[in-house]
């Protein structure tokens, strides 16, 4: 491994370290040495979301008055305000739908939160509704009514962008919990441990607090949660699952020996690890797609220039490309998916290029202008 990419590694283990059982209600406190360790890291740390988290873990150190540590706790005071009005915000969104006879699940957000000691420990901006594909227009509609919305919601039909099981079926084994005094719908823990995992794998596992959820769902999980459930489906999803389970065991030290995973949690591939320490070594958002392009492409080819640079930068990550093309998380070399994966959003660019092009620049929904309220990725 080039020098460069072993500091980038050293770099996103140490993030690592940091945040390894960060999210129990006690976690272990780092020693005196670590000091270091944390004032170098505590900038990827914030940039990532995870300041509250590293301060958590850190908070009763030896060090704990020193600078970045104050930073860290600035992190964490911010993001537990913020979390009171992300609820507020969740519990107007649902009254809004309900109105409308809709019945939605939130997934990922505030159904993550809810695993940690305190909800303001894991940061979150979207609130992520699914509801059923034949009432997407009706949730539509409801929501384009608030003239000024306060939050940023990410509106889904049905599951189809974030798992491969029925509407039907995940709804059947959905929960309803308590919000304040209004009550939220969320997955089954078994569909939620599923969609977390194969949501980090999808998105390159760029961002640390992603597989911090998936730890604290595996350390929660009832004594009767159901493996077989959590792993129904596509086999290869089921793998997938495996391996992001195996990254918490290898980088956030969570034990596995008590679950069925755990044989293939021991035997990732030595370049999933690498390449998920690689990526923890920039601070997100600045190095993540679409982040990272630096404006749609159409601006690029309207310009007639810069546009190298703008394919070059939209090279895969080899994690998002082997989930993409649907490849298997082995040994072998991952160019062959990133060139399928580079094929196949060519393609799909190529297909919605007659549209994009009459589209003013202005108006073009990733050109860095207000965010919509209302998204459907399907």
């Amino acid at each position: 491994m080039p020098a460069p990419e072993r500091r980038r590694a050293r770099l996103g283990c140490g993030v690592a370290a940091i945040l390894a059982h960060s999210w129990r209600p006690s976690p272990p406190p780092l020693e005196s040495r670590a000091e270091g360790l944390v004032a170098k890291r505590a900038p990827l740390l914030l940039a990532s979301g995870a300041g509250s988290l590293a301060w958590w873990r850190v908070r009763r150190s030896e060090f704990r008055a020193s600078p970045a540590i104050l930073d860290l706790q600035d992190a964490y005071r911010l993001d537990a305000l913020q979390s009171i009005l992300h609820e507020r915000e969740i519990i107007e969104a649902l009254i809004l739908l309900r109105s409308a006879g809709v019945d939605p699940i939130l997934v990922k957000g505030w159904a993550a939160a809810r695993l940690y000691p305190e909800p303001g420990l894991r940061p979150y901006g979207d609130v992520d509704l699914c509801c059923r594909p034949d009432q997407y227009a009706d949730a539509a509609a409801a929501l384009r009514r608030v003239k000024k919305p306060k939050y940023y919601l990410n509106l889904h039909r049905g599951f189809a962008s974030l798992d491969e099981l029925r509407w039907d079926e995940l709804y059947a084994r959905s929960q309803v919990v308590p919000l304040g005094e209004e009550k939220v719908r969320i997955l089954a823990p078994e569909d939620h441990l599923r969609l977390l995992s194969v949501h980090l794998l999808r998105r390159g596992a760029w961002r640390p607090l992603w597989l911090c959820d998936i730890a604290v769902a595996v350390e929660t999980r009832a004594t009767d949660f159901d493996w077989d459930r959590c792993l129904s489906g596509n086999r290869r999803v089921a793998d997938w699952v495996s391996c992001a389970i195996g990254l918490a065991r290898r980088a956030l030290n969570v034990p596995v020996d008590d679950t069925p995973v755990a044989a293939r949690a021991k035997r990732l591939p030595r370049w999933l690890f690498r390449q998920v320490m690689r990526n923890w070594s920039a601070p997100f958002p600045h190095l993540y797609p679409p982040q990272s392009y630096g404006g749609p492409l159409i601006k690029y080819i309207r310009a007639r220039t810069r546009l190298l640079y703008a394919l070059r930068k939209r090279w895969p990550d080899p994690i998002e490309a082997t989930i993409t093309v649907r490849g298997p998380l082995n040994a072998w070399p991952r160019l062959p998916f990133q060139i399928g994966h580079y094929a196949l959003k060519t393609g799909e660019f190529l297909a919605n290029f007659p549209k994009l092009i009459q589209i003013p620049q202005a108006e073009h929904p990733a050109s860095g202008g207000a965010r919509e309220s209302i998204r459907d990725p399907t």
